[in-house]
C-alpha cells in the first residue's frame, strides 16, 4: 500500500513525510478506498480500520489527529495529547515515535522538519488558513528560527482548477507576510468577470519563502484532475487524504 502512495521528496533526514492516495483501504461509495476523515459520513468501522491500516503500514500507531476548522491554531503535540482530537490546524512536536496528520482533499497539507533533526511539523492551509496566517504562526510557535526548517508541500487543488470569487481574492490581497508579488499567484479567469484562478500551492511557498524558510519542496500534483486523490471541489461528497510526519528510526 504504501508505494502507491506520494513520499515526500525531500532532504529531511530522519524525517518521514508521505501523502496517502484512495488506494487500498476499505471504505466503499463515495469514499472508496482509503479514507482516513470521520468527519465526511463515512462508516466510523470502515475509518477505523483504514486509520490501523495507516498505523501498521508505517510502523507507529500513536497518530495525533486534528479537529481542523481553517483556523491558526496550533497544538504542541506527545504521546499524551494523542488521546484527544482537539481543534487546530497545525501540530508540531519533538516527540519519537508519534505520528503528525493532517485531513485533505484539496486544501494544502505542509510539513516540516528542523534541518539538524528533532523537531517536526504539519499544517493544514486552505484560502482561509493562509489568509489568516497559519504558517506564519507555526513557525513563531517553533524553536528555532525559521531559517533551520525544510519544508514539503503536499498534493492540492491545481491552479487551474481552482476558480475563486471576488472575496476570496480580495482577501488574498489584503494578506500580510506574503511579500509584493501575491499578483502572481491570483490571474482574472478568461471571459469571467470577478473569477480568479488562484494557485494555492505557489502561494502558500511564495509565503514561506517570504517568512525565512530556506528550503520548500513543492510537489504539483493536481487533487481535482488526479483521479488517484479525494477532491471536493471536484466530487462533493469525497474521502480525505492524510499527510503525515514522524522522526524514523
Amino acid at each position: 500500500m504504501r508505494e502507491q502512495w506520494l513520499h515526500a521528496s525531500w532532504p529531511a533526514g530522519p524525517a518521514r513525510a508521505l501523502t496517502t492516495t484512495c488506494a487500498g483501504g476499505v471504505s466503499r461509495g463515495a469514499y472508496a478506498g482509503f479514507n482516513l476523515a470521520t468527519h465526511v459520513g463515512d462508516g466510523s468501522v470502515a475509518v477505523a480500520r483504514n486509520r490501523k491500516m495507516l498505523g501498521a503500514s508505517i510502523g507507529l500507531d500513536r497518530i495525533q489527529w486534528l479537529n481542523q476548522v481553517h483556523g491558526t491554531q496550533c497544538l504542541r503535540a506527545d504521546l499524551g495529547t494523542t488521546r484527544a482530537v482537539p481543534d487546530a490546524d497545525a501540530a508540531w512536536t519533538t516527540q519519537p515515535n508519534l505520528v503528525l496528520a493532517v485531513l485533505t482533499a484539496d486544501c494544502i497539507p505542509v510539513v516540516f522538519s528542523h534541518r539538524e533533526g528533532g523537531v517536526i511539523a504539519v499544517a493544514h492551509a486552505g484560502w482561509r488558513g493562509l489568509v489568516a496566517g497559519v504558517l506564519a504562526n507555526l513557525l513563531q510557535a517553533l524553536p528555532d528560527a525559521a531559517a533551520q526548517y525544510l519544508t514539503w508541500i503536499g498534493p492540492a487543488i491545481g491552479v487551474d482548477a481552482y476558480q475563486v470569487g471576488q472575496e476570496v481574492a480580495d482577501a488574498v490581497h489584503a494578506m500580510s507576510n506574503v511579500g509584493p508579488q501575491v499578483d502572481a499567484y491570483l490571474h482574472e479567469s478568461p471571459g469571467l468577470s470577478g473569477k480568479y484562478q488562484l494557485d494555492l500551492a505557489g502561494l502558500a511557498a511564495m509565503q514561506l519563502g517570504y517568512l525565512g524558510v530556506a528550503g520548500v519542496f513543492c510537489e504539483r500534483f493536481c487533487t481535482f484532475s488526479d483521479r488517484r486523490f479525494f477532491s471536493h471541489r471536484r466530487d462533493g461528497i469525497t474521502g480525505r487524504m492524510a499527510t503525515v510526519v514522524w522522526l524514523g528510526r
